[in-house]
């Protein structure tokens, strides 16, 4: 798989799809994010990845390697992703729960989320 179809299959998985309403509950802070992961993967659509809580985040997506950083921020999940050794960009993003899935909603909760699940 070439390294652009790659970063623009992983770009399109953790967009996702507009923001909608449902049942999720706002994560509110770092300590109540990191319960959530801890020791858990976060999968979607040949995505496998690692979130620690010293801000690392590591994984597979689509056969390529998955790299970046994360904090906690105003409220919000912010993040630079690398996949392949290509960067994703930055972004702060609204994270929710609902059972063993988190949504993540971009800029800040005004754009598209992904519902990764927790295993």
């Amino acid at each position: 798989m070439s390294r652009l179809f790659s970063c623009v299959a992983v770009s399109a998985a953790l967009i996702g799809s507009p923001a909608i309403a449902s049942s999720f509950e706002r994560v509110e802070d770092r300590g109540g994010f990191l319960e959530l992961v801890e020791d858990r993967d976060l999968k979607r659509l040949g995505i496998r990845l690692q979130v620690s809580d010293d801000g690392r985040i590591t994984g597979r997506a689509f056969g390529q390697e998955v790299t970046g950083e994360w904090r906690w921020d105003g409220g919000y999940f912010c993040r630079d992703l690398y996949v392949g050794g290509d960067e994703l960009g930055a972004n702060c993003q609204l994270v929710e729960v609902r059972g063993n899935a988190l949504r993540f909603t971009s800029d800040k909760g005004t754009g598209i989320n992904a519902v990764l699940k927790l295993d």
